[in-house]
């Protein structure tokens, strides 16, 4: 039988900070690198609540990893914090509407995230009243306790409706609040989220202002995670890590968060492996599983036909694996397939030809446009950028 004493490791040898190097972890200012453009923008855009005016709305947009949650949360957070001086008091609340995805689940996590019972008298139960309760009590509790409140609704698109966003943006000019401001900063990968999910009502009601946040490069992964290295242990790093780390990273998708990831997994495959120092042997296999939990967390709140017409393009690319890509009406016909076996109606290929250009611009995919001269004219293929064996896995796991 093992003894006790012997079953636990008291001491991290690799590690002396690993929260530095977990995704749910708010760094510190210094700690943020190449986004001093985007910081700059989002502060000037909700400005305005330092002086207890009504900051604008804002809209960001970009691929998974590009810091659109952090500088959102960054910058909120310093927002509270100056506006205190102001004698001005805020708030913020950040709502995962990959989670939170029902208006009623959006409202009810905003209003518990503010609430101070202690303060308010007011109770924000999990389930069982009305959404036009949990509305009555999120205006209460707001002119009660703030002058201004920021809410961060990430993955914005996710979002059932956008009924959330009229409500929110429209609550003082209809009377809702009397005593304080709202501000919405609203986050999506989808760079046609505007065009595509919103009503025109809702689009003029917000008026808000719109960034796009680009890929990272080599040198900026490489100080992001410079940044970082005090969450190993004094000489456990090799030199040539995190150099390995940010060329692969930049060069397959700039995403600081699978970086990241690809950072702490290799220590962990050197943790468990028994080394003493983590080298660049360990990356390759660390870049794999940070890929794998990368396209996992992409497909995360995916619509089902999202999922469907890339299970048809991976089926494809698994028997045909020499082609260089393959043609939409290919990939829509096994599309068709899919759904029918999924016991769903398939969408119209117009739409299906959207849900893989989304594909496209997360880097699931890559697309290429092609001439077939006079006769057939222009078309696209769509290949898989990640390996069809991983997709598939994945896809099982969220398909079934």
């Amino acid at each position: 039988m093992v003894d006790s004493d012997e079953l636990f490791v008291r001491e991290d040898p690799i590690f002396a900070h690993k929260e530095l190097l977990e995704i749910t972890h708010l760094p510190e200012r210094n700690r943020i690198v190449g986004r001093d453009t985007e910081i700059t923008n989002i502060a000037t855009a909700v400005n305005p609540a330092v002086f207890n005016q009504s900051p604008s709305n804002v809209l960001i947009y970009g691929k998974t990893g590009t810091g659109k949650s952090l500088c959102a949360k960054h910058v909120s957070q310093r927002l509270v914090e100056t506006a205190k001086q102001e004698d001005v008091t805020a708030a913020f609340a950040y709502v995962d509407c990959a989670q939170d995805s029902t208006e009623t689940q959006a409202v009810q996590t905003t209003a518990s995230l503010l609430n101070d019972p202690s303060t308010t008298g007011i109770t924000i139960p999990a389930k069982g009243i009305a959404t036009s309760s949990y509305y009555d009590r999120l205006w209460r509790l707001l002119d009660q306790q703030f002058d201004v409140v920021l809410i961060i609704l990430d993955e914005i698109d996710k979002l059932a409706t956008d009924d959330i966003l009229m409500q929110l943006s429209r609550a003082s000019e209809a009377g809702k609040i009397s005593d304080s401001k709202i501000g919405v900063i609203g986050i999506s990968n989808k760079i046609k989220y505007k065009e595509e999910q919103l009503n025109e009502r809702v689009k003029s009601s917000l008026c808000e202002r719109e960034f796009v946040f680009p890929p990272y490069n080599a040198t900026q992964l490489n100080d992001i995670m410079a940044a970082r290295t005090d969450a190993f242990h004094d000489g456990v790093l090799h030199d040539g890590v995190i150099p390995k780390v940010a060329a692969l990273a930049a060069r397959e998708h700039g995403d600081a968060r699978q970086a990241i990831d690809m950072l702490r997994y290799a220590g962990e495959i050197a943790h468990s492996s028994g080394a003493t120092t983590v080298s660049e042997k360990f990356v390759l296999d660390a870049r794999q599983q940070a890929e794998t939990d990368r396209f996992r967390e992409l497909l995360q709140g995916s619509t089902p036909h999202s999922r469907y017409a890339l299970q048809a393009l991976t089926t494809i690319s698994l028997s045909n694996d020499t082609e260089d890509g393959f043609r939409t009406t290919r990939v829509y016909s096994v599309y068709q397939q899919v759904c029918r076996q999924n016991g769903s109606d398939p969408l119209s290929l117009r739409r299906v030809r959207d849900l893989l250009k989304e594909h496209a611009f997360l880097d699931i995919t890559k697309q290429t446009r092609h001439s077939g001269g006079s006769a057939e004219g222009s078309y696209i293929n769509h290949q898989l950028v990640e390996d069809p064996d991983m997709v598939k896995t994945v896809l099982t796991e969220t398909i079934g």
